[in-house]
């Protein structure tokens, strides 16, 4: 009889049993005269010892504004130092921090707010083409007239208070580098007395996710989720002491925040931010200049750095590990990465938010073929099986639903238990929606998604959500959105539209519509106008047909992935 498709991973070394506060403390106590954090477009170069100290003094700042252990605090902003202060000063002070994608538009950030009661919200005052403070007044006018810290918003009644991140001032808002300068004696030490009530299983994060029916879910993380996580990804590395890792990849994501953030903090590795946002040609020079052994990144990434016209010309001799995640990984563009970037030790992580986020990994070990091919064995202390429709475990080798169980799964969607029990069954089995299969040595394969999740750029997007927002326009009648392949994104978004009786639009107008309303990455690249929808006998759009014809219409190629 073939094994069951049902693996545990080791059970050695032991879960950590502590909370995010301590693991810096130790941190601090361990390597104080070492490199923690260094943002090369800030000019910004921390020990340990002294982010150990600025992360102190912004934590009892923002217990300055009336914040209590529990409440939740926002983050809007893209990377930079004052983002990873913020992560681990909620941390100490047993706030709840709130991780705001900061290509969010107005809609999108007003859900949010009000969706997990944000009280404080850290921005930064804008990013690209986002003006975040014009629209966080847009949703509060009376911020301008407000004493800071004393908001009250007709329409976000739970903000009291907006700090702003950068060097000019603004009416009603607290400058990030003022919030030391509020704090008192007692601010400070209650950052002590708190430190002492946590407990690691204490919700500490929220990450959004999108979801099916059209409106993103508040995914709950507590200590013990997360930090384990980032110790056993950063192992699986064989990230340590005197490791440099760039990290280009958003903090606002599990994938800049746990993997690479916490993984440095449990591990003594130097956090290093080449830009705001992502730039190959930041990227190349920062690794280079600094010297940085690893290097995280989504596949456009790695692509985009190996495709610059200087690529050739920087020293990436430093590097060697690093991981590769987000969404699938072309088996070819590993190769290279291996090859042409020096990343001999580089792996492949998959997982999900709801699950901290990773539950396989590539080794440093694993056969060249697995590293490029899969994306590796269960991590340790979790369990994972594959399910058939009827919840049966299948044969190894067969397809199914990916469940996993273990320290990693969230505590639950935020305020929302029906959308919780929905993937989170009575015995702790988180349901991905990912197919996967599993080979006879516990390698596993993702084969492709029960739902229609579309990954474009690392980014997840849930066509549903999209959908939602494109009925709000008086002319659309019916829309579904499906993914189609992207040589550049992997998946971009294509819309068929069947307009009301009489009506006549253009793509243009579409897309203007979805401007500063949706995030950029979820306006459909592709738009086109249909009179009808392939349907099924009882009714249901058959989307993988309308993906079929754009295929064939657009002359596009699926990748092959890992």
């Amino acid at each position: 009889m073939s094994q069951l498709s049902k693996v545990a991973g080791a059970t050695v070394p032991a879960l950590l049993e502590h909370t995010i506060g301590e693991a810096l403390d130790r941190a601090v106590r361990s390597w104080p005269k070492s490199e923690a954090l260094v943002s090369v477009h800030q000019d910004i170069r921390w020990s340990w010892a002294e982010f150990g100290q600025r992360v102190e003094a912004v934590a009892a700042g923002l217990l300055s504004l009336g914040l209590n252990p529990g409440d939740r605090v926002g983050v809007w902003a893209p990377n930079c130092a004052e983002w990873t202060l913020v992560q681990f000063a909620t941390a100490k002070a047993g706030l709840i921090q709130v991780n705001i994608n900061p290509a969010y538009r107005l809609s999108e950030i007003e859900y949010t707010l009000k969706k997990v009661g944000v009280k404080v919200l850290v921005s930064a005052e804008r990013f690209k083409s986002s003006d975040y403070a014009g629209m966080i007044e847009t949703l509060a006018p009376e911020i301008p007239t407000s004493k800071p810290g004393e908001l009250k918003s007709a329409r976000l009644p739970d903000l009291r208070g907006v700090v702003l991140i950068g060097e000019g001032g603004r009416a009603g808002w607290v400058a990030f580098d003022e919030l030391p300068m509020r704090t008192t004696g007692r601010d400070l030490a209650r950052i002590a007395e708190i430190g002492e009530t946590l407990d690691r299983n204490d919700a500490i994060n929220i990450q959004f996710t999108s979801g099916t029916t059209g409106l993103p879910k508040g995914a709950t993380l507590s200590h013990r989720n997360i930090l384990n996580n980032a110790y056993f990804v950063g192992a699986a590395m064989g990230l340590g002491e005197g490791d440099r890792l760039c990290i280009p990849v958003p903090l606002y994501h599990c994938f800049g925040m746990v993997m690479a953030n916490l993984a440095c903090v449990v591990h003594g590795a130097t956090m290093i931010y080449a830009s705001e946002g992502f730039e190959p040609y930041a990227v190349l020079r920062a690794v280079e200049e600094e010297r940085c052994t690893g290097l995280h990144g989504v596949p456009t990434m790695f692509i985009a750095e190996l495709e610059h016209p200087d690529f050739a010309g920087f020293d990436l001799s430093s590097l060697r590990t690093g991981i590769m995640a987000g969404s699938p990984c072309p088996i070819e563009v590993m190769r290279k990465v291996i090859d042409r970037m020096n990343m001999s030790e580089v792996g492949i992580a998959y997982g999900m938010t709801e699950t901290s986020p990773v539950s396989f990994q590539t080794a440093r070990n694993d056969p060249l073929e697995r590293r490029v091919s899969t994306v590796g064995r269960v991590q340790p202390h979790l369990e994972v099986k594959v399910i058939d429709a009827e919840g049966m475990i299948v044969p190894r080798g067969e397809p199914g639903e990916l469940c996993t169980r273990g320290y990693s799964v969230m505590i639950g969607y935020w305020n929302d238990p029906e959308r919780t029990a929905e993937v989170l069954d009575d015995e702790g089995w988180m349901h991905t929606g990912d197919i996967g299969v599993l080979d006879e040595e516990g390698y596993c394969n993702i084969v492709g998604r029960i739902k229609d999740m579309v990954i474009r750029g690392g980014e997840n997007i849930y066509p549903r959500e999209v959908e939602e927002f494109l009925f709000r326009h008086p002319k659309v009648e019916d829309v579904t959105v499906v993914g189609i392949p992207c040589p550049k994104y992997g998946e971009q978004l294509c819309a068929w539209i069947r307009l009301r009786a009489g009506e006549t639009a253009d793509p243009a107008e579409i897309t203007d519509f979805c401007k500063g309303q949706i995030a950029h990455f979820k306006i459909p690249a592709v738009i086109r106008f249909v009179d009808s929808f392939p349907m099924t006998v009882t009714g249901k759009i058959q989307k993988f047909e309308i993906r079929k014809a754009m295929i064939a219409e657009l002359g596009l190629v699926e990748e092959k992935t890992a």
